[in-house]
């Protein structure tokens, strides 16, 4: 963090190594995204659970878990459940909801687990943060060691053509009275959203910086970590994925 020249402004380098580490950690971003959809989220976890057939008491990892919403769910619904993140602020957070079947851990997702899972799920588009291509290759090598021999692995990523196609270049939106400046653009592989806002008589600017990897991508990547792709849809309902329509981009494989 370093200071600007107005003493009352404050601002976060969005350059380091672990921007992601810095903005996930603060209370602003979710008051930003406190508005998802939590049902629409609910019925993800119905339709993926029930399409991989998961058995009764199945171990599922939940991979950049935030404030445990998927976790807690799918704990619901009779799973053993273990969600990890990077934030030390989300996981003190989803640790009130832990339980004898559900826990909560801080983990980097590159590194992969000892303990072996029926199921690895990485929701919302949770993926694509490094700057290093060898990274997001590490975190596909991390899921598939982390599955047990019969498991299968989720990645929840936002369709990038039909992102592209669809990004609004600059909004404001306000939440619990902040206004939150957000401008959007692709620049060198990535999909950037600057976020400006002040409150409390400082000003604060962050960034996300996700890679706009295509399927194409993320076939390539799979191949190179010997992974399989069973199978992708393009929405919560588990419809089929078309490149240019679909909103989402979900990919099942072990």
């Amino acid at each position: 963090m370093s200071k600007l020249e107005n003493p009352k402004s404050q601002i976060i380098n969005p350059n380091s190594e672990n921007w992601f580490a810095s903005w996930f950690d603060t209370p602003y971003y979710h008051i930003l995204y406190k508005d998802r959809n939590y049902r629409e989220a609910q019925i993800f976890m119905d339709n993926l659970t029930h399409y991989l057939n998961l058995p009764e008491h199945a171990k599922v990892l939940d991979l950049a878990c935030g404030k445990g919403r998927h976790s807690i769910y799918l704990n619901q619904l009779g799973f053993t459940v273990l969600g990890v993140d990077l934030s030390e602020n989300s996981i003190a957070t989803a640790n009130k909801n832990a339980n004898d079947t559900l826990h909560f851990q801080i983990h980097d997702m590159r590194e992969p687990f000892e303990e072996k899972f029926d199921a690895v799920f990485n929701l919302f588009t949770s993926f694509g943060y490094f700057d290093n291509d060898e990274d997001n290759l590490k975190t596909l090598i991390a899921i598939k060691e982390s599955l047990s021999d019969y498991g299968f692995a989720v990645i929840d990523f936002m369709n990038v053509p039909f992102v592209l196609d669809h990004l609004i270049a600059e909004e404001t939106k306000t939440v619990d009275a902040i206004d939150f400046h957000l401008k959007r653009y692709l620049k060198d592989g990535f999909i950037i959203k600057e976020i400006d806002f002040e409150d409390k008589g400082q000003s604060f600017h962050y960034e996300e910086k996700v890679r706009a990897l295509t399927l194409d991508n993320f076939t390539k990547m799979m191949e190179e970590a010997g992974i399989y792709l069973l199978d992708t849809f393009g929405d919560y309902k588990l419809k089929k994925y078309h490149k240019n329509t679909s909103e989402r981009l979900i990919m099942i494989f072990k």
